[in-house]
């Protein structure tokens, strides 16, 4: 298991070396450098580069004016808010969409959910997004339209995640600003989690159906155990492994996608930042943006790596 943990170190460094070498080498074909560099070796460049980074030292936007890492972290609580509501929809549904049709192969239910799951999968995002818009908050005025909370209250943001920050309030607000803030945190969730959904289910019924085939399922059925015990306590726990798998590109995906999303939704976090960096010609805050993703992406994966090793134990054997 240790080897194996160590591989999978090895290649989170070499992940990163290859982005920051990507990300340095792009820098030196902006008009405007983001940093200054002392030497003209251009390995020697890429090293002070890398001690930049390691400083904190991600450049200056160019229209604010200000540090990127710190408008990066200003604006990224409000991204992980989302995408944290968006992973743990599509995940439990998934799961549970994918369990209920693999336990009714064939049948009208088992139809439907995977055809409503391949219609989940082909939509576009952006088009998606504005239909629900349009139904919910325009048509039936269930949910808003855009932004974290309503203008009435005042929060103070404390640690700018506003779920925190709102329950922080509770003396002033009760909790009707929580409510109003997860009001607002819904409809941009679903959007976000429609993908990795349907992409989750497909992947626990074909995960499902091929362990409830195996050996030891039949022997379990054979000694008379519940159909819900074999597939809750034996079954699942085999099928995960896949599942984890899909989950950990399912991040990209909803990286990807949450940049639509906050646009659409006026969503001020990570997205929406970058597009207006983009937009603006601001090369700093997209190559500083860009890297803390595909990072938090890398890391992400990693973390996935080591639950499925100690799920399964086969991965902790030395190959």
């Amino acid at each position: 298991m240790f080897s194996t943990l160590i591989k999978q170190l090895s290649t989170l460094i070499i992940s990163l070396l290859g982005l920051t070498v990507l990300t340095f080498i792009l820098s030196l074909q902006s008009d405007t450098p983001v940093h200054q560099f002392q030497s003209d070796h251009v390995v020697i460049q890429y090293f002070e580069y890398l001690q930049f980074l390691l400083n904190g030292d991600w450049g200056t936007s160019s229209i604010h004016k200000r540090s990127v890492l710190k408008d990066f972290l200003q604006h990224f609580p409000a991204t992980v808010e989302l995408i944290i509501l968006a992973m743990l929809l599509a995940v439990t549904a998934g799961l549970g969409l994918g369990i209920l049709s693999s336990t009714r192969r064939g049948g009208w239910l088992d139809n439907t959910l995977m055809t409503s799951s391949l219609m989940g999968y082909s939509m576009p995002i952006f088009w998606w997004g504005m239909l629900l818009v349009l139904l919910f908050s325009l048509t039936l005025g269930w949910t808003p339209v855009a932004g974290r909370i309503d203008f009435s209250y005042d929060i103070e943001p404390y640690t700018r995640f506003m779920l925190i920050d709102t329950l922080l309030h509770h003396n002033q607000y009760g909790f009707s600003a929580f409510l109003n803030a997860l009001h607002h945190l819904i409809l941009p969730a679903v959007t976000l989690s429609t993908i990795p959904m349907a992409i989750v289910a497909r992947m626990t019924r074909s995960s499902l159906l091929a362990v409830l085939k195996s050996e030891y399922v039949r022997t379990a059925r054979s000694k008379g155990i519940s159909k819900q015990r074999i597939i809750w306590v034996h079954a699942l726990r085999n099928a995960l492994q896949p599942i984890l798998t899909i989950s950990g590109v399912q991040i990209s995906i909803i990286m990807s996608g949450v940049i639509i999303t906050e646009y659409i939704f006026a969503w001020p976090g990570i997205g929406k930042w970058l597009l207006e960096a983009v937009s603006r010609r601001d090369f700093a805050s997209i190559q500083g943006g860009v890297l803390a993703l595909s990072i938090i992406v890398i890391a992400f994966n990693l973390a996935l790596d080591f639950i499925s090793i100690y799920l399964n134990p086969r991965l902790r054997r030395p190959s």
